[in-house]
């Protein structure tokens, strides 16, 4: 191996790799029984935090930033002028294992440009994977992304030996991928993700019967989505990744704020906007609020409400907007109406059901479950509280609450947001 020319590359297609947030490696099982390398049973990639709240750090690279596509958006283009290289099979595989020797990994995202064509470049990122499986006895964690367009023997090799498959929608809708990338459909999309859910659904309906059943990308699926280089609102991008989540089980969409790296594209922000963080973040808290708290899509935002709010999380926007329905007693309410209180988590919620089994709950005792009462406060009613929320506007409650709290988000420009007007 000409380790000079392998530092060149890995240089490069780290630095291309980046640019893909969609590398969560929650829900990864996979265990060291058979005395080879690794074990990816709570552990995984890309410095992210697993199911047991450990850092954990990752092999993050491209196989080849060369592109037959030119998409407008991603700094791999064709058209675009950059340094550009290739690994080979091998040296992916050597890369990988003598990292996680060394300790530096415990797994490896790897993705692709796409060369010659759909399934000449699957076909490689399978031979990778299976290499690494088969003949190194490595267990840590494998994250592929699908390559659209590619055949379904390959999407089912791939399952077989990766933890996780993912791949992007780009877009969050056609009409705005065909802006950027006219050559690109969603459809291509779709079809490798609904043939592995299918696969997952199909093996684990198996694994009842015979106990035999190879695992199947037990990680799940994932996606993610380009935020700010197209002219959607909050209301359609929730709604395409809610209807992702139903229609093919994924475990998570991501939401990647633009970055600008063309100077000469009049479809998109210049280069020196500032990416849409602040707008990325509340578009993530709306997404744990429909994964985990029981919120549906058109609760938080509807064709007349199609924006989230800036300045307060998705959840204060809420209860602000139906104060009809708070305060929430917690000592009479149920789970679903408590998770609705802004302040509450999903573990202060169980320890509140928990706790009242047994007496009234009281103000003292709320900080002990983890609430934000300063915030909590003006939503919900216990056993000694006399405050008096109703008195007050929800400007008034909104304002109260803001000038106690601190946003790291704020202090970025405004302007951020409203890429299109």
């Amino acid at each position: 191996m000409n380790f000079d020319r392998v530092s060149e590359k890995l240089n490069i297609l780290a630095d291309a790799a980046k640019y893909d947030v969609s590398c969560s490696s929650s829900g990864g099982n996979r265990k060291n029984n058979n005395k080879g390398l690794g074990d990816s049973k709570a552990s995984g990639i890309c410095h992210t935090y697993t199911e047991d709240g450990r850092c954990v750090s990752l092999l993050k690279i491209l196989l080849t930033n060369h592109c037959i596509y030119d998409c407008a958006f991603c700094v791999s283009r064709k058209s675009n002028d950059v340094q550009r290289a290739a690994f080979t099979v091998e040296e992916v595989v050597d890369l990988t294992i003598n990292f996680y020797r060394r300790n530096y990994i415990e797994g490896l995202f790897l993705s692709s440009g796409i060369f010659k064509n759909a399934d000449f470049t699957m076909e490689r990122l399978v031979r990778i994977a299976k290499k690494l499986r088969l003949e190194h006895r490595f267990n840590g964690y494998i994250h592929l992304k699908s390559i659209p367009g590619a055949s379904e023997e390959l999407l089912t090799e791939a399952g077989l030996y990766a933890d996780r498959l993912s791949i992007n929608l780009e877009m969050p809708t056609e009409e705005g991928l065909k802006l950027v990338a006219p050559d690109k459909s969603h459809v291509d999309v779709q079809k490798p993700l609904g043939f592995v859910n299918n696969k997952i659904i199909q093996l684990k309906d198996e694994k009842k019967l015979i106990k035999s059943v190879p695992k199947f990308a037990p990680a799940g699926q994932s996606t993610q989505m380009v935020i700010g280089a197209t002219p959607e609102n909050d209301f359609q991008i929730m709604s395409i990744a809610n209807q992702y989540y139903n229609d093919y089980n994924l475990k998570r969409v991501y939401y990647s704020g633009f970055i600008p790296i063309n100077h000469n594209d009049t479809l998109l922000p210049s280069i020196g906007s500032q990416p849409p963080l602040l707008r990325e973040n509340r578009l993530y808290q709306t997404d744990w609020l429909m994964r985990f708290y029981q919120f549906d899509v058109h609760e938080i935002l509807n064709e007349t409400n199609p924006h989230l709010d800036t300045d307060i999380d998705p959840k204060l926007s809420y209860a602000l907007r139906n104060l009809h329905l708070f305060p929430v007693d917690i000592n009479t309410a149920d789970y679903h109406m408590i998770l609705r209180i802004p302040g509450v988590g999903v573990r202060s919620a169980k320890k509140i059901i928990a706790a009242r089994k047994f007496r009234k709950i009281r103000t003292y005792q709320l900080k002990s479950f983890g609430i934000a009462y300063n915030r909590a406060r003006y939503f919900m009613r216990c056993e000694d509280d006399q405050y008096q929320r109703f008195e007050l506007l929800p400007t008034q409650i909104k304002n109260k609450i803001l000038s106690n709290s601190q946003s790291k988000y704020l202090k970025n420009d405004p302007n951020q947001l409203v890429l299109f007007g």
